[in-house]
């Protein structure tokens, strides 16, 4: 399928769940303990992340998105902690905080990248679940999707009246499951489990058609909008109720650390499901982003650049020939990156040194350098019968194959003009005896504020003057 890069700006999703916070204490280790046969850290650096229905917050908002938050936590230090950091990313929060239990703190102690030992401070909340509807029934105006981020901690004792709620506006509910009894997600849009946890529920599925099998069977049991089996390194398994099952494969280039993938996957899928994306789009996406995040070390979020150039890999627009849909997904990633557009144009019929020198001073005006072309008629229009040598797709992989070039793009038209107006470069550039007013597309790429430069030919060179010379000597 086609992947683009959705509004995330248009979303807004509400989740509410068990936060937590991910504590990391980072140190050297050069000796063993001589009180016993363990390593000795010296820290010297305290990292807390917002973990658990936390970090679900934090990666839809990563993603640009509006993301509110409705959690359990004490009173304690470690609250605020997870309050500054997800106010700081945007996120708005509101915990129900209860008087002499700790905040879950997971804490990780890390030498050399490797973590050596997890220490976890919790307890099961005396949540009051009416309180937490109240409060969820209260923010649900103008919510695109609800999210049920259950870790099983006890912020999360009424399911069926959020799920209720949230269903009655016509809400998606997306829920993350825990535990050995699916029947408190009943009616939910959308489940999430991982393998082990949906074969605690439904038992061992020896191959994928028994999986699809018996996954057909839960939803129907529990009135499941669809299923998504997260695999590990066999991807995800999204099933619905009489629609093709879609198996997507991994996306992952080196797993380094697997912590919170699960809460990237419904993150991603409920900020792209909240931005209008069909399932089966949205899946795609969170199976990309998921292969970005188990390359991060700890509890990690994919911000929105991340996302666009993994979107660009899976559609082959890194570099290259481009259609104007892949272009302009690569400009965007591009700027995000603080990286400067320079843009130049030709018919490039065949290419000469002229060329090559050309193209890598324009390269030189900054960060990355489109190269539009004009297609074989309008070739001919300006230059006469007989022209282009060259057809157009074998113009533009040639010019494709030069390293000063990124992207290779056609156009129709007799000038770019129209080009000008949807790529919007920082730089245009012409080679040849202009002045800057002379240049054509100078007045569109001026209204915006961007630059104009002229850079000289190379002498003797030229593909008409070579054309001539073949033409002589025949």
């Amino acid at each position: 399928m086609k992947l683009s890069m959705p509004r995330f700006d248009q979303a807004q999703v509400l989740v509410v769940g068990d936060v937590m916070l991910d504590r990391y204490w980072h140190g050297g280790t050069s000796r063993i303990s001589p009180e016993a046969p363990v390593p000795v850290v010296k820290v010297d650096q305290i990292e807390d992340r917002p973990g658990g229905a936390a970090n679900v917050a934090l990666n839809i908002a990563a993603l640009g998105a509006k993301a509110s938050l409705v959690g359990v936590t004490g009173t304690d230090e470690a609250a605020d902690s997870l309050s500054n950091s997800l106010k700081a990313a945007g996120v708005i929060a509101s915990f129900q905080r209860i008087a002499h239990q700790p905040t879950i703190v997971k804490l990780r102690v890390m030498s050399r990248h490797q973590q050596l030992l997890r220490i976890d401070f919790e307890e099961p909340f005396a949540t009051d679940p009416e309180a937490l509807s109240r409060e969820v029934d209260a923010l649900l105006d103008g919510i695109k999707v609800l999210v049920l981020s259950d870790y099983g901690k006890g912020a999360l004792k009424n399911h069926q009246v959020l799920i209720k709620a949230a269903r009655d506006r016509g809400i998606p509910v997306l829920a993350d499951p825990k535990g050995k009894d699916f029947a408190i997600y009943r009616g939910a849009s959308l489940i999430t489990p991982n393998l082990s946890e949906f074969e605690a529920i439904v038992g061992h599925c020896v191959d994928e058609a028994e999986l699809v099998a018996k996954g057909a069977a839960l939803m129907k049991d529990l009135d499941l909008g669809a299923l998504l089996v997260t695999r590990g390194e066999h991807g995800m398994t999204l099933l619905r109720p009489d629609q093709p099952t879609l198996h997507l494969p991994a996306r992952a280039r080196e797993v380094f650390d697997v912590t919170g993938a699960g809460d990237t996957v419904i993150s991603t899928l409920a900020a792209a499901i909240a931005a209008g994306e069909e399932l089966p789009h949205a899946v795609a996406l969170a199976n990309l982003a998921a292969g970005i995040v188990v390359g991060k070390l700890g509890t990690a979020a994919i911000s929105a650049p991340e996302l666009r150039r993994a979107i660009q890999r899976a559609e082959g627009s890194e570099r290259g020939v481009l259609t104007l849909d892949q272009l302009l997904l690569a400009i965007d990633d591009a700027r995000a990156h603080n990286e400067t557009i320079v843009f130049t144009n030709g018919c490039f019929d065949i290419l000469h040194a002229g060329h090559v020198t050309y193209l890598e001073q324009a390269r030189a005006q900054g960060d990355r350098l489109i190269v539009a072309v004009n297609d074989d008629a309008s070739v001919s229009r300006l230059k006469g019968p007989g022209r282009p040598i060259n057809s157009v797709d074998r113009r533009m992989a040639v010019l494709a194959g030069l390293g000063a070039v990124d992207w290779v793009i056609s156009f129709p038209e007799g000038t770019p003009e129209n080009l000008l107006t949807h790529v919007r470069p920082d730089v245009l550039v012409k080679g040849g005896d202009y002045s800057v007013d002379q240049v054509v597309g100078a007045d569109i790429v001026g209204s915006y504020g961007g630059t104009v430069k002229v850079l000289g030919l190379v002498a003797n060179s030229s593909t008409t003057a070579i054309v001539d010379k073949i033409r002589s000597q025949d």
